[in-house]
């Protein structure tokens, strides 16, 4: 049970049905590392290395990440509720997410170019002032996702759906959305689209 805790680092390894729940696993290195079935719910993660891991069908819900670098991650398929990705290392940071459900989480600052959330609900998240240029949410459920001078240039909207972004206060140039996703541009103007 305690196999993440027994060694600094970690390489290669795939860890599965693992259950640590309200734990701190601190100071490790994960290289090339996989997460199968995985419930680490509120556990705290802070200060260690993530590196070309995959979580899938994970649960991550409030976990802590003060410090925490994520390079090159992938969540497939992941419950990611109410996570501060705010508090990770900002070098390297580096994520995907694939059928993830990450409602209330919050990727403020985060600098995330070229960032794929793929089929994913995003609801209630917040992206105040983040860097998502050439980013892409296709087939992603955003509702009541906070944009506030936030960098969205050339981001794939299209099959996004529920979003509402402020065009005077967010970068969107070149970004590009379906014709059934511009009242989401316009909802702040109140006025009826039929």
């Amino acid at each position: 049970m305690d196999t993440l805790n027994t060694a600094f680092a970690h390489d290669n390894k795939t860890f599965e049905g693992i259950s640590y729940t309200g734990k701190a696993i601190k100071n490790r290195e994960f290289q090339s590392c996989i997460f199968k079935k995985c419930d680490l719910s509120d556990t705290d993660l802070s200060h260690n290395k993530f590196l070309e891991c995959t979580f899938q069908d994970c649960n991550l819900s409030m976990v802590t990440l003060n410090g925490t670098t994520l390079n090159d991650i992938t969540f497939i398929n992941c419950k990611i509720l109410g996570v501060n990705f705010s508090d990770c290392l900002s070098f390297l940071f580096g994520v995907k997410f694939d059928c993830c459900i990450l409602d209330y989480s919050s990727f403020m600052g985060r600098k995330m170019t070229k960032t794929q959330f793929y089929k994913s609900s995003i609801k209630e998240v917040t992206f105040s002032q983040a860097n998502l240029a050439g980013s892409s949410f296709s087939g992603s459920d955003l509702m009541g996702a906070v944009f506030n001078r936030t960098d969205l240039s050339t981001v794939n909207f299209v099959d996004a759906h529920n979003y509402i972004i402020y065009p005077e206060l967010n970068n969107i140039k070149n970004a590009v959305f379906s014709s059934q996703g511009l009242a989401g541009l316009l909802a702040a103007y109140q006025i009826k689209i039929v």
